[in-house]
Formats: structure tokens, sequence, C-alpha cells
């Protein structure tokens, strides 16, 4: 693992303020960002480096860090596995106001937000999403590249499979299971496992 401080960021929009802002709370320096065109807002005064597909990314980055600063699941994916395959340096960045158990296993390039809590014996995969004032309870299990929205709560012993979605709000009761490539709504309750993909929403959870 490098112990640089120094982060490219790949992907420069919404989500993306969220995490600089929080990597800049736990005092790393962002360096640039790539992206697939050039950012029409720039408040951060990131330097422009190219889409990582066109561009030698290993040069410009060599042995500082990178971060996947996208919201959807399916791009986030894509960029850990180029990681990967560039053998880059890849880390969990965890706001500063999260209270994260010591007993919590967390993948690397996940990130975990404001006022996020992650409770005693989590696993969370790689890659994944922790939104603002997310609660992770005991034991729950969330494999790669989830996102769980602001203020979403998972009780004890939830499982959330890969690449699913949790909304804002949305309350996911303990002991379930939520299978890979599923959406729960904002303000949904998730009161029964949910075995097939497609989109749940209301209270208690119906198929749409």
């Amino acid at each position: 693992m490098s112990e640089s401080k120094q982060v490219f960021i790949f992907g420069y929009s919404g989500h993306a303020y969220v995490v600089i802002e929080s990597l800049l709370d736990a005092g790393y320096v962002i360096s640039g960002y790539f992206d697939y065109k050039v950012a029409n807002k720039n408040p951060y005064n990131l330097p422009y480096l190219g889409l990582e597909g066109l561009v030698d990314v290993k040069s410009i980055v060599q042995d500082h860090l990178v971060f996947p600063a996208v919201g959807e699941n399916s791009i986030r994916e894509k960029l850990v596995h180029l990681f990967d395959g560039f053998n880059l340096n890849q880390f969990v960045a965890i706001d500063p106001s999260a209270q994260v158990s010591k007993t919590a296993q967390i993948g690397t390039s996940t990130y975990v937000g404001k006022n996020v809590a992650i409770n005693a014996q989590a696993v969370i995969g790689r890659g994944a999403i922790i939104n603002t004032k997310a609660t992770i309870e005991h034991e729950c299990r969330l494999e790669d590249f989830v996102h769980i929205a602001p203020s979403a709560i998972l009780c004890g012993n939830v499982c959330i499979e890969k690449k699913s979605f949790v909304g804002a709000n949305a309350v996911v009761i303990q002991n379930l299971k939520i299978s890979s490539g599923v959406i729960v709504g904002a303000g949904s309750v998730v009161n029964r496992s949910i075995e097939d993909m497609g989109i749940f929403v209301g209270n208690p959870i119906r198929k749409l």
C-alpha cells in the first residue's frame, strides 16, 4: 500500500464533489481528475488528465493513490477493474465524521461518507458507496459495488449482494437478503428478502 496522500480521482461531478471534500478533510491532496471530457464546472480547480482509456494512466499516477468518484455501480466496477489491471494503489476513503467499528472490514475503493455509522463485525466489499448518515448495523455483509444512499438503515445481519442500490431513507429489516442488481426506492421498507432483480418500492415493498 502506498504511503502517499496524493489522490487522482476518476469522475468529476456531483458524487465526486462529496468524495473530494471528505478526502480534503482527511488530509489528502487531490492532484487531478480523469473523465470522458473536461468538466463544465471545476469548483476545486483540478487539472483534467484525460480519459483513462486514451492516456497512460500508470505513468501519470505512478505510485500515488486512485479513487473511483462515480455514483453509478457499473461504471465504478469497470474503474476498479482498470485499477487492478494497472496495479494502481487503491484505498478506503472514510470521512473523518464517520463512526466505523474497529471490527468492521471494508474493501478498497469504497467510500464511507459523512456521519455514517458502521457497526460491529460488518463486512463491506470493494468499490461500495456508503453515503451520508447511512447506518450499517452489526454483522451486515455488503458485496462489491453496492450503493447505500443517504440515511438508509440496514438493520443487523442484512446481506446486500453485488451492485444493488438501497435508496435514501430506506430501511432493511434485520436478517434479510437483497440479491444482486436490485434497486430499492427511497423511503421503502424492506420486510422480506428480495431474491430476484428489479425495482422495489413502498412500505412494505412491492416490485414495480
